[in-house]
């Protein structure tokens, strides 16, 4: 049995091999000047899997400057708006019902815009994983008003405001799978369809684009607005998009048919305050000195042997904790580490903490740079730890008091001290690059033989 804390991606026919990773703090986005289209008619579609929540962040926006656009975005309730501006006031201004705040799983997006629709209700619909979005309305378009996507020299933009300037924020997390069709209005159905457990999943689309359309893959790394950019247009079309602030190590392999653990912004509510999360959940950093703060995953496991890699980087290398713990047990507190844990603990001396009492076995200390690799083994109740591919600990045995499910945990007491953690995912460059059995992930040192990348592939198969 696995548990996925909340991730709701699931493999069929269909497969999404490549994402892009947004990093908010680097205001990174994708960018076209679009020609002249149709302005009544057009359909957006991606899949989403959030990072940050509680923010103001663009997913896309069209328009000429901060007097003139139409944005769609996640807002500060973690709801959904969209908003045509004119300079003075609200063209259309609606905003979901519902919340969107489960940063493990990866959403279907789909706006769907024909303003020449006889009913005012039907000329922006929103459908989240196939089900239209029920909306607070304020404001709608007129009939065959004209919107400010597909207008002759505009600018669009997927992930950032920077073009407008009007206030949001970038988009936190990532996007695959991105379909923009120009003079059509689209169903979810076009892009998605359910499977026969009930789950909504990704369907190739196979219609037009149109004179401003395009179809977003990610399967290339490049930096310029070609066939070879991260921005490649794979529709045929050729409106290949600008890459602003976006890199290489950005295109990953975490997406809706392979959903990848990562770190979970909502563990430890008030423990996890104190750290700062960024590179798509796969990084984390002391922002509170002199105080404990714990986060877990957004996986956990009960069966199956799993691995994965932190580097550490920057601060104090000292009071740093690395391990499982139980997933029933809160993270909330002081002692975090007292009950239901096996902890590496890294100070003075480099011991295992279990349950509270530190081993008095001398394991080293790793330095900033190193790579701890963690080996769990839930079939035999045991964990490995390795530094920069050498084992330290071998089969240690896990706390007793992990009876349910074990969720990748991370704890410390340092000075800024830097996390990043490798599911598979790395937000940082790899110098070797290892996979493991099944082809899946991406780690700096090979995962031991019969351990996996926790992802919903191998979780299917081994959890």
């Amino acid at each position: 049995m696995v548990n996925i804390l909340g991730a709701n991606s699931v493999s069929g026919g269909y497969e999404i091999d490549n994402s892009l990773r947004f990093n908010d703090g680097d205001t990174a986005s994708l960018n076209d000047t679009q020609s002249a289209g149709n302005r009544d008619t057009w359909t957006f579609s991606a899949w989403v899997k959030r990072g940050s929540l509680g923010t103001n962040q663009i997913i896309v926006i069209s328009g000429t400057a901060d007097t003139d656009y139409m944005s769609f975005s996640f807002v500060s309730n973690d709801k959904l708006n969209w908003h045509q501006y004119n300079g003075s006031g609200y063209d259309v201004n609606e905003l979901t019902n519902a919340v969107y705040r489960d940063s493990s799983a990866w959403y279907h997006i789909v706006l769907r815009v024909n303003t020449a629709d006889s009913t005012a209700g039907d000329r922006v619909i929103v459908y989240v994983n196939g089900v239209r979005q029920s909306v607070d309305s304020s404001t709608q378009f007129d009939q065959n008003e004209d919107t400010d996507f597909n207008n002759n020299n505009n600018t669009l933009d997927i992930g950032n405001d920077a073009q407008f300037n009007i206030g949001y924020n970038a988009f936190d997390g990532y996007m695959a799978d991105i379909n923009f069709i120009d003079g059509t209005a689209k169903a979810p159905t076009d892009f998605g369809e359910t499977d026969d457990n009930g789950v909504w999943i990704p369907k190739e689309y196979e219609g037009n684009y149109g004179t401003n359309g395009f179809y977003l893959q990610f399967k290339e790394t490049g930096t310029s607005a070609n066939a070879s950019g991260i921005g490649a247009d794979t529709s045929g079309t050729g409106n290949h998009l600008g890459v602003t602030n976006l890199a290489a190590t950005d295109v990953t392999t975490d997406t809706p048919t392979n959903n990848f653990c990562t770190l979970n912004p909502l563990g430890g509510i008030n423990s996890s305050g104190k750290w700062t999360f960024s590179e798509g959940n796969t990084q984390i950093q002391q922002n509170n000195n002199n105080n404990w703060r714990a986060t877990g995953s957004t996986m956990a496991v009960a069966n199956g042997k799993w691995y994965w890699e932190i580097e550490f980087d920057a601060g104090t290398m000292s009071h740093i904790f690395v391990g499982v713990h139980d997933s029933d047990v809160s993270l909330e507190g002081t002692n975090r580490w007292v009950t239901g844990s096996t902890l590496f603990y890294n100070h003075e001396g480099g011991e295992i903490r279990q349950d509270g009492t530190n081993t008095t076995a001398d394991y080293g200390v790793l330095t900033a740079g190193d790579i701890l690799g963690v080996a769990l083994n839930m079939d035999d109740k045991q964990i490995s730890f390795y530094d920069n591919g050498n084992a330290i600990v071998s089969n240690f045995a896990l706390s007793s008091s992990i009876t349910g499910f074990a969720m990748p945990t991370f704890i410390a007491y340092s000075s800024n001290v830097v996390y990043k953690v490798n599911f598979g995912n790395p937000a940082f460059a790899i110098s070797s690059g290892n996979a493991d059995a099944n082809g899946h992930g991406n780690f700096e040192y090979a995962p031991p033989s019969g351990y996996f990348a926790l992802c919903s592939k191998n979780l299917g198969q081994f959890g």
